[in-house]
């Protein structure tokens, strides 16, 4: 073919020329259309827009999709950076690609406050567009992986920003999609980006390996090759080297040394039966010892993106352990192009995936739970749990009957039990873990068999704790939903406590008259009807209040500049005169030389707090936190105003006070062991230290720790907070 276009176009017809199950004539319209649109626009490298068009269009053609994703990738930006619109999509290419380019496209011209607001609506709309039409992510995940292999030219922030987003969202798509390639391209690029040091030093690793695995993988190939003929027909094997991702995880994520890592070096069989991979897999436990505990059987087990083969990690006589991956061609297509495969091999009768469906169907579960979601659910919450049901670190686990349940990585038997069905979750007492009684927090491993055990009780249902405790989205919803339908009444309180709970810690007082208007506004800007509409859905844990405390405080603060009335009144807090000395403990007492002073145990006020002192009979000053339960929102109405005192902390002693923290847990190895290397870390001296297991199965650690100041104590519990299982942190009463 005579070369006629540039940018790589040409390039690009060649492989849609060799193929020839493509409309060209269709595909050069688009480019064309496209090359016209996008005139004049450049990307950050300088180089002509149009050139990332035409590379993800060569991604899609390398993966087998249609000409109608070929096209809708040529058109992928032109609604998004151009004035072209998607009525002018359909109308030149056809409902269906512009379908495809307006599910690719961002919702760049909707108001959104926040960056985390525009990531999780981009990614709702994206999810609701692929579960029309999968070849929706599929041209997004093209488009992703051509920006990571152009990131450089991209400031640092933005190349963060990006490369962590394609880790915890594209990635994990990519390999529930089963297209291994981009997904192991798409870590290794993210990576490199986010931890250049780490990924270097693996690469330096593998560099260093290189003459080893040059000869090895080989002499494996031939060893094997020789013994298969005995054995299947035609046989075809090879090599690869494990990614550098998949190096990464199990080196910095599960703390192992390079040389603990057993599978970085594989040999693939491909034969033409199941009966040949049973068959290959005893010649290949006859040439080579085999590791214990490293067979896996994913033909009788598939993955939940369908992957099937199966694994065993082997040592030869050179001592260098690899794994050995077997499967049939009809496997392979579908571990190497996963969905993809279906455009791929459907014109082949021998390819024909009668399965599509089956392999989409997580896709439609997954928006289906999206759309069960309780309301009030925050951007943050929304991806968390996007990222929870996208998480591909799985665990097999057997019912009594044989019925096996896939969950994610760290799930507990009551994520199980929901699994199992809605009424098994909630009429849940315990559960046997291979025949041993085991705890509701109890973290669940591939092969252990689950019997979860049920009552007939009819008001018996789960507990609010198990929201703590669950890992899967579709658990934690289903509990919520309980609780919305089943405990209203109780549910308000709970949750009006919860709230008042909240405005305590985080310093926001309203006078009595102002706290319903107050009240009256969040019920709006959550889009509840009343109050106790608000409360419930706390109470149920549709609406975290956590998660919307910033929120909350910016309206406390628009609140208060609208109406200073809204304050309740605040003791008059002059500065000290010389009437008022600084108190041995560092406290100054305003018209007090060197009084007695205590620190109430009520509150345990610590240097930086608002304080306030009380006369007491025979004892001296209590000092008390401004906002203590036990201090009058009024003095001036108290029924002895005359007993409170100003007092103020003297800002030239160093403090060395004790506080007390309540830590609320779920228990788990070296748990006490993270908690005192966050206690060294912030300079924390430790005065005493208890730990119990609640009934529950969680535990309580009391810690009594020495604070310079509040801020001390913040950084302290802002660290704390860092710590894996730690559910919440109180300061408690002394």
């Amino acid at each position: 073919m005579d070369k006629q276009f540039g940018n790589g176009f040409d390039e690009l017809l060649s492989m849609v020329d060799e193929s020839n199950s493509y409309d060209r004539d269709l595909i050069i319209k688009a480019y064309k259309k496209a090359e016209a649109l996008h005139a004049g626009q450049t990307r950050f490298s300088g180089e002509p827009y149009i050139i990332h068009p035409i590379e993800v269009a060569k991604i899609l053609v390398s993966l087998g999709l249609d000409t109608q994703s070929i096209v809708a990738a040529l058109l992928h930006d032109v609604i998004e950076d151009t004035d072209e619109t998607k009525e002018d999509v359909e109308k030149e290419f056809g409902k269906d690609v512009a379908f495809l380019v307006e599910g690719v496209t961002k919702l760049g011209k909707v108001d959104i406050k926040s960056k985390v607001e525009q990531q999780a609506e981009n990614i709702r709309k994206m999810l609701l567009a692929m579960a029309e039409d999968v070849r929706v992510i599929i041209i997004k995940l093209a488009d992703r992986l051509h920006n990571m292999r152009t990131l450089d030219f991209m400031y640092e922030a933005k190349r963060r920003e990006k490369a962590l987003e394609t880790l915890e969202i594209f990635a994990p798509i990519a390999h529930r999609l089963g297209i291994r390639a981009l997904k192991e391209e798409l870590e290794d690029l993210a990576i490199r980006h986010l931890d250049p040091v780490g990924y270097e030093e693996i690469k330096n690793r593998l560099s260093q390996n290189s003459v080893v695995s040059k000869d090895l993988i080989p002499s494996i190939i031939r060893k094997i090759s020789e013994r298969l003929k005995e054995t299947v027909e035609n046989p075809h094997i090879d090599g690869r080297i494990k990614s550098v991702t998949g190096i990464y995880r199990k080196m910095y994520m599960q703390n192992r040394s390079f040389d603990e890592i057993y599978d970085i070096y594989a040999v693939r069989i491909i034969v033409d039966s199941v009966n040949d991979c049973y068959n290959c897999l005893g010649v290949i436990h006859d040439m080579f010892r085999p590791i214990p505990g490293r067979f896996k059987d994913y033909i009788a087990t598939p993955k939940p993106n369908m992957y099937q083969s199966l694994h065993s990690t082997v040592i030869g006589k050179e001592g260098i352990p690899f794994e050995v991956q077997i499967r049939t061609w009809e496997m392979h297509r579908t571990a190497e192009y996963g969905i993809a495969a279906h455009w791929k091999y459907k014109s082949g009768v021998k390819g024909k995936d009668d399965k599509f469906d089956e392999k989409i169907a997580w896709i439609h579960e997954m928006v289906d739970k999206q759309n069960e979601q309780t309301d009030g659910e925050t951007p943050e919450e929304f991806l968390y749990t996007v990222k929870s049901d996208l998480e591909f670190e799985e665990v097999f686990v057997f019912t009594p009957q044989g019925d096996v349940k896939t969950l994610p990585k760290n799930s507990t038997i009551i994520d199980f039990a929901y699994a199992i069905h809605t009424q098994v979750g909630h009429k849940m007492t315990g559960a046997k873990v291979n025949g041993r009684m085991v705890p509701l927090d109890y973290i669940l491993h591939t092969g252990e068999i689950c019997d979860i055990i049920t009552t007939k009780q009819e008001d018996k249902g789960p507990s609010r704790d198990w929201l703590n405790i669950v890992r899967t989205s579709e658990a934690r919803n289903k509990i919520r939903s309980w609780f919305k339908k089943e405990k209203r009444e109780e549910n308000i309180v709970a949750g009006k406590s919860e709230l008042e709970k909240e405005f305590k810690r985080n310093y926001i007082r309203l006078s009595d008259d102002k706290y319903d208007e107050f009240i009256n506004r969040l019920v709006a800007r959550q889009k509840c009807n009343t109050a106790d509409e608000l409360y419930a859905k706390i109470g149920y844990g549709g609406i975290s209040v956590s998660r919307i405390m910033p929120s909350i405080k910016d309206l406390y603060k628009q609140f208060v500049l609208e109406d200073s009335d809204a304050l309740p009144p605040k003791p008059a807090m002059p500065q000290p005169n010389r009437h008022s000395l600084s108190n041995k403990d560092g406290i100054i007492v305003e018209g007090f030389d060197d009084c007695q002073i205590k620190l109430s145990k009520c509150c345990n006020p610590l240097p930086g707090d608002r304080i306030i002192g009380f006369i007491t009979r025979g004892h001296g000053v209590s000092i008390h936190k401004r906002d203590c339960m036990n201090v009058p929102r009024d003095i001036a109405e108290s029924e002895e105003p005359g007993r409170w005192l100003n007092a103020y902390w003297d800002d030239d002693i160093k403090f060395n006070l004790n506080t007390t923290l309540s830590i609320f847990c779920i228990d788990r190895e070296n748990l006490l062991a993270d908690i005192m290397k966050a206690c060294y870390e912030i300079k924390i001296n430790i005065s005493n230290i208890e730990a119990r297991v609640l009934k529950n199965g969680n535990s309580i650690i009391t810690l009594g720790i020495v604070v310079d100041n509040t801020e001390h104590l913040n950084n302290f519990l802002a660290r704390l907070k860092k710590v894996d299982n730690i559910i919440s942190v109180e300061r408690a009463s002394m």
